[in-house]
C-alpha cells in the first residue's frame, strides 16, 4: 500500500535508500518506473529529508569496539562488521543502535524515517484506502456469505490495511455446528505487486484470533497464511477465571491499576503495558510512538518537530524491557481471560489439475488479472474443532467448611473416630466438668458449716466447757497391766501363781 498524501515523500525515502545501499554494499536497488519530476516541491522535500536522514546515517561498524568505519577505507571482510545508525540528541550524545543482520539494520533504519514520514500526515490513520475486493476474492461464514457488513477496517502502520471479522460493532456471529463447512472461509489476495519491498520481506496474509473488546496485536499474536497454501486452523476456546482479593493480585476490570487505558477496549494485560509505554514516551520525549495509541494533548513525534525523539525512544525502550519504568509490575493479569488454542493444517491449493479454472473464474468474478498464479493467492479456514470450551478455575486451598472436613479426617485417621464416638467424648467431658463443679460446691458448703460465725466465748463459760468436755487437742493417759504366766515346770512342785512383773505406760 501508499498512500497517495505521501507517495512523493516516500519516493525520496526509496531514493536515499537506493543511494545507502550502493555506498555501503554496493547494491543497486532496482526501484519502480516513476514520474521523477523536478519542481520545487519535491525538491525542497528531498532536501528536507535528506537533511534528516543525514542526522541518522546507516553505517558499517567494527564488531569489536564499535569503531566507525571511515568514507575512503578501503574493501574489508564484511562479516567483520556490524551495521546500524546513529542517534543523537540536542547535545550531540549520541549512541549506535546496532545489527548483526544487515537486513535487520536496513529494515529498521528505514522503518524509523517510513514512521517519521507517517506522523507528518495529521490523519494518516483515518485515511480509508481500502479496497476490500481487491484484497478478499471470497468470504463465507457457517455456509453464508459475508460482505462489507461484516468487517471493520483499520491502519497498521508496517501491515497496512486490515480487517476485523465479527468485532462488536457487527452483528453477532454463531455457527450452529463445529468443523471447517461452519466456520469463516477466505481467500485472499497475496500478490505484491505494490508492496513496500522494505518495510516487510515476507509475502502473504497475517491473520489473528483473538476475543472480543480486544485490540488485535497483530506483532505479538499474529501468524502467516502462505501463497497458494490452504491454511486450516482449528480453534479451542479457553477461559481462565482467577481469583482475586487476598489470594492473588489480579485485577477484575482494571480500575485498580495505576496506568491509564489509551484503548478503547476493555483491560488486558498488553493493553496495559503498552499504554504504559506510551505515557512514559510522552513525559519522557513529550511526543508520542506512532504505533500506540495517542495521548490527549500529545502528539506523534516526527523529527520535523521533534529533532532528537529518536534518541529518547531507543533509550527509553531499553529502561522499558529492562522493567526500569515498572511497567510489568504495574499491570497486572486480569482475573478472567479468554485464549484460543490454535492448530493449524497445510494443503496445497488450488491442485495442480485443477488451479487452471480457478484462477479463470477468480480473475472473471474480481476483475484482476493473476500474473502469479502460485503466490497471487491463498486460502484460509478458520473454524472451531468441538462445540465447546475448557474452563481453568481458581478456587481456596482452606474455607471453613474444608477445613473442618480436613480437621475430620485427619481425627479419624489419627483415633479411628465416628461421629457417635465424639458425641460420646464430648458427654464424657461434660460430665467431668459437671462433676467437678458439684463437688466443688460441696466442699464450699462444708466449709461453711465447719466454721459457723458467732460471738465470742468467756472465761467462765470456756472453764465449764472444760470440765464437761476436755478439748479435743488435751492428750489422753491411759494404763496398761501385763500378766505374765508362767508354766509348771515337770522338776518343781511350787504352785503356780501370779506375779506381777512389771508396768508398762503408754501415752
Amino acid at each position: 500500500y501508499r498512500y497517495s498524501a505521501i507517495r512523493k515523500q516516500l519516493d525520496n525515502l526509496d531514493q536515499i535508500t537506493h543511494q545507502t545501499l550502493l555506498d555501503l554494499y554496493d547494491y543497486n536497488m532496482s526501484l519502480p518506473q516513476r514520474d521523477w519530476s523536478t519542481s520545487s516541491t519535491q525538491r525542497r522535500s528531498s532536501r528536507s529529508l535528506l537533511h534528516h536522514v543525514q542526522r541518522h546515517p546507516l553505517r558499517r561498524q567494527k564488531r569489536d569496539n564499535l569503531v566507525n568505519l571511515p568514507e575512503n577505507s578501503p574493501s574489508v571482510d564484511k562479516n567483520d562488521w556490524k551495521i546500524g545508525f546513529v542517534l543523537c540528541n540536542e547535545n550531540n550524545d549520541c549512541f549506535h543502535q546496532a545489527y548483526s543482520s544487515g537486513v535487520d539494520a536496513v529494515r529498521e533504519w528505514y522503518s524509523f524515517h517510513y514512521i517519521n514520514i507517517l506522523a507528518q500526515v495529521p490523519d494518516a490513520k483515518a485515511l480509508d484506502e481500502s479496497d476490500f475486493e481487491n484484497f478478499i476474492y471470497a468470504c463465507r461464514f457457517n455456509e453464508a456469505t459475508c460482505d462489507k457488513a461484516n468487517y471493520t477496517h483499520f491502519h497498521h502502520p508496517l501491515y497496512g490495511n486490515c480487517y476485523t471479522f465479527n468485532d462488536n460493532s457487527s452483528s453477532l456471529w454463531t455457527s450452529s455446528l463445529p468443523g471447517i463447512n461452519n466456520g469463516l472461509s477466505l481467500v485472499v489476495r497475496t500478490e505484491q505487486n505494490d508492496f513496500i519491498p522494505l518495510l516487510s520481506t515476507v509475502t502473504g496474509a497475517r491473520v489473528m484470533v483473538h476475543d472480543q473488546n480486544e485490540p488485535a496485536f497483530m506483532d505479538d499474536g499474529g501468524f502467516n497464511v502462505r501463497p497458494g497454501i490452504e491454511t486450516s486452523i482449528s480453534m479451542r476456546k479457553e477461559m481462565t477465571v482467577r481469583l482475586g482479593g487476598s489470594y492473588s493480585d489480579c485485577t477484575e476490570d482494571g480500575s485498580d491499576v495505576p496506568v491509564q487505558n489509551l484503548y478503547s477496549s476493555r483491560y488486558t494485560e498488553q493493553v496495559c503495558i503498552r499504554s504504559c509505554f506510551q505515557l512514559n514516551m510522552v513525559e519522557r520525549c513529550g511526543c508520542a510512538y506512532y504505533f500506540y495509541p495517542l495521548p490527549d494533548g500529545a502528539e506523534y513525534c516526527d523529527y520535523m518537530k521533534h529533532t532528537a525523539w529518536g534518541y529518547c525512544y531507543y533509550k527509553l525502550l531499553a529502561e522499558f524491557k529492562a522493567d526500569v519504568l515498572g511497567c510489568f509490575h504495574k499491570c497486572r493479569k486480569p482475573c478472567k481471560m479468554t485464549e484460543y488454542q490454535l492448530s493449524a493444517g497445510y494443503s496445497r491449493w488450488p491442485s495442480a489439475v485443477s488451479e487452471d479454472w480457478v484462477f479463470y473464474m477468480l480473475s472473471q468474478q474480481n476483475k484482476y488479472n493473476i500474473t502469479s498464479k502460485r503466490n497471487g493467492v491463498a486460502k484460509v479456514n478458520i473454524f472451531f474443532e468441538e462445540w465447546n470450551y475448557k474452563t481453568n478455575g481458581e478456587s481456596p486451598a482452606f474455607t471453613v467448611v474444608t477445613l473442618l472436613s480436613q480437621l475430620g479426617n485427619q481425627w479419624s485417621l489419627w483415633f479411628g473416630s465416628s461421629v457417635l464416638s465424639v458425641m460420646e467424648l464430648a458427654e464424657l467431658v461434660l460430665d467431668f466438668i459437671a462433676i467437678t463443679f458439684i463437688l466443688a460446691f460441696r466442699w464450699f458448703r462444708s466449709r461453711q458449716k465447719l466454721s459457723p460465725p458467732g460471738p465470742p466465748l468467756s472465761s467462765q463459760d470456756n472453764a465449764a466447757f472444760q470440765d464437761e468436755a476436755p478439748a479435743p487437742s488435751a492428750p489422753h493417759r491411759f494404763t496398761v497391766e501385763a500378766v505374765v504366766t508362767t508354766l509348771p515346770s515337770y522338776n518343781s512342785l511350787e504352785p503356780r501363781g501370779a506375779s506381777r512383773d512389771g508396768e508398762v505406760g503408754h501415752e
